[in-house]
């Protein structure tokens, strides 16, 4: 097993939610579902004001070029395409529905066969997209026309606190594996494989027998980010992606172990995405869990039933190191929200910045060998092209920088601003 550079060692903090048995969400009387819930462009309305629509029914269709379907997770009656805030703060579409509890539902056609062109298809129709968090419509990725030999199921789930993944395999690894042999069958791959951690056991331990020819289970050393896709791939199979490439170019895709269950799913059971697990955690929150959500469920929802505290050190959508601050529990589920923690003040732990001190945690820490001080130094001096120069467009968004920075400074967010400045201005 190869060895990542960089990385940290953080408390996992699974604890809370690790032995809990996936649960779920009590029904809700509104949902606002997000017409953009993936990267690319939104999908459009297939619905309007006032019409009933079902549980499993089409009510956002893909837009033209990179997108992905959105279908209705409740049986209700439309209350309007409105405008609603997203964890990044903008108002975005959504489709209002209220809930009339009847959860009539409606499901995909049967496939008859299950050659490479129908799974993709199905995979497009059901508007599966990366639930790992990054949100990449599954089907375009899979479209690679035999360029990879492998396919990689990403199991690792490094981030502190998240444990939907892990219940996931514990409880459904047979679907998992099912659903990651047909993204074979979509990709063309004639290997699998699944990497994960070697803190989840009883994951390692539900997988291995199911395995056949051509598959196999990898257990992993526990190493924050061993989940981000260079460094799994690495971990895995020993293949480096170069800057600027993509893991298709040296032969590999991943797939995240809920994006695969989807496959399953839609396929084998003709259900599209329209819940996931989610893992609700922290030091915070009076009944951690792992629960099935329905997307475009309020935050609020999820807070008063699991005994959330508001005011509370941090609340973060998704895991610590990569997840976003929660400003207002209106936001609503999508696709990729996959935890929602309460952290304590003790845990937010809100150091206040000083100067650099020039110790070099933050490049000895970083796993793509960047030098992080140096790229927030070029930021705040305007020198964007030097930015470039010391490679932030390779940041992976990881935050180790930040957490082993002795001066507090907030390198990863630095650097994700320094990365999102040369997009934009095109340096």
């Amino acid at each position: 097993m190869a060895r990542f550079a960089g990385g940290i060692h953080p408390a996992g903090c699974k604890q809370y939610s690790r032995g809990c048995a996936i649960g779920r969400m009590p029904p809700v009387r509104e949902v606002w579902v997000p017409l953009s819930q993936h990267i690319g462009a939104p999908a459009l309305p297939a619905v309007q004001a006032g019409e009933r629509v079902l549980r499993g029914q089409l009510i956002g269709r893909a837009a033209e070029g990179l997108s992905a379907n959105v279908f209705s997770p409740v049986a209700g009656t439309v209350q309007g395409i409105v405008t609603h805030i997203s964890p990044a703060g903008k108002k975005k579409e959504h489709i209002h529905i209220l809930n009339d509890f009847s959860d009539e539902h409606v499901a995909l056609a049967p496939l008859c066969d299950r050659t490479r062109e129908s799974v993709l298809g199905r995979i497009a129709e059901a508007g599966i997209v990366g639930m790992g968090g990054a949100g990449f419509p599954t089907a375009a990725k899979l479209n690679v026309r035999g360029r990879a030999d492998i396919l990689l199921v990403n199991a690792a789930e490094c981030e502190p606190y998240i444990t939907c993944d892990d219940r996931l395999l514990c409880e459904h690894a047979e679907q998992v594996l099912r659903g990651a042999r047909l993204a074979c069958i979509a990709c063309g791959a004639s290997r699998l494989l699944i990497g994960v951690e070697k803190n989840k056991p009883e994951a390692i331990a539900a997988l291995a027998p199911l395995c056949a020819a051509g598959e196999e289970v990898k257990p992993l050393r526990t190493r924050y980010p061993q989940g981000a896709e260079k460094q799994l791939i690495y971990g895995c199979t020993g293949r480096v992606v170069p800057e600027g490439k993509l893991p298709a170019d040296v032969g590999v895709l991943v797939v995240n172990v809920h994006t695969a269950y989807a496959i399953w799913a839609a396929v084998e059971q003709n259900e599209p995405c329209y819940e996931r697990v989610m893992t609700i955690s922290g030091g915070a929150v009076d009944r951690p869990a792992n629960l099935w959500v329905k997307n475009g469920t309020r935050l609020r929802e999820i807070a008063e039933f699991c005994g959330g505290h508001e005011e509370c050190g941090r609340i973060v959508c998704g895991g610590p190191m990569m997840g976003e601050a929660v400003f207002s529990l209106k936001i609503c589920t999508a696709k990729t929200t996959s935890a929602l923690l309460f952290l304590s003040e003790k845990e937010a732990d809100a150091q206040e910045s000083s100067v650099c001190i020039g110790c070099g945690k933050c490049v000895q820490a970083c796993p793509m060998g960047l030098s992080p001080v140096f790229i927030e130094e070029a930021l705040l001096a305007k020198k964007y092209g030097e930015a470039k120069r010391f490679g932030a467009a390779s940041c992976i968004g990881c935050g180790c920088c930040t957490y082993v920075c002795p001066a507090g400074r907030r390198l990863a967010q630095s650097v994700t601003l320094a990365k999102k400045i040369i997009r934009e201005r095109g340096v």
